[in-house]
């Protein structure tokens, strides 16, 4: 692990886990500058962290070890998980995000996600499900790492769940059902619109209108059929 961090950057921002490990959350920083971004990290006032950020030129550094609950996910849940900071490990990469001009992630910068994220998966056995954005943990506050974000690369690594190929509509008979099921995936459906476009922005990002329609549908369907077949470990 050492040697794919360049920078040894502590942030005072952390206390005891609660939790073991079982999750990866990823994060754009959402600031002009990866500078900017690295000094709220580290600033005892803004009470926010996380365990490494990735320049867009692929430097990595590490602010908070992975032992520690670094503070990133704020109020969030996942699949029963309310405590989401003691049990994850968060990653911020460099993107000034959809406030100052959000932009695809660099090659470089996914390069130097890729290795990290497969070391942390393997050490602690994360679940390829388990390998989430910021908005899917707290829909109603967050978009981030978004729609631009390349997931299909980190799922042909085998480090997240590739998106289903799908043609027929899913067998829900209603939005009600729909949004059940996508409880039983995972998401917090409390603001059903904003669980509805945080599913969007993951698993179908061209279109993104907080609708539930037959495509979402039929994506959800089959995640959960490979989740309960135990093809999405």
């Amino acid at each position: 692990m050492d040697e794919l961090v360049h920078f040894e950057t502590p942030s005072p921002n952390w206390n005891a886990r609660r939790l073991p490990i079982s999750m990866v959350v990823l994060h754009y920083t959402g600031m002009e500058t990866a500078e900017a971004a690295l000094e709220r990290l580290c600033d005892p006032a803004a009470e926010v962290s996380a365990h490494y950020l990735i320049e867009e030129d692929g430097k990595v550094h590490r602010l908070v070890r992975e032992d520690r609950r670094a503070w990133h996910a704020g109020r969030s849940s996942w699949r029963g998980i309310t405590d989401v900071n003691s049990a994850s490990i968060g990653i911020e990469l460099v993107n000034p995000g959809h406030e100052f001009g959000y932009r695809p992630f660099p090659d470089a910068q996914m390069a130097a996600l890729l290795p990290l994220l497969a070391d942390m998966v393997l050490r602690h056995d994360i679940p390829r499900a388990n390998v989430v954005g910021h908005s899917d943990v707290a829909p109603a506050r967050k978009e981030d790492p978004g729609e631009l974000f390349d997931w299909e690369l980190l799922a042909a690594h085998r480090l997240a769940l590739r998106t289903p190929r799908v043609r027929m509509p899913g067998p829900y008979e209603n939005d009600g059902a729909f949004f059940l099921a996508l409880e039983r995936f995972g998401y917090d459906i409390s603001d059903q619109p904003a669980a509805m476009r945080a599913f969007q922005r993951r698993w179908r990002p061209h279109i993104i209108d907080g609708q539930v329609d037959g495509e979402c549908c039929a994506i959800l369907f089959a995640l959960l059929l490979d989740r309960d077949t135990g093809k999405a470990r």
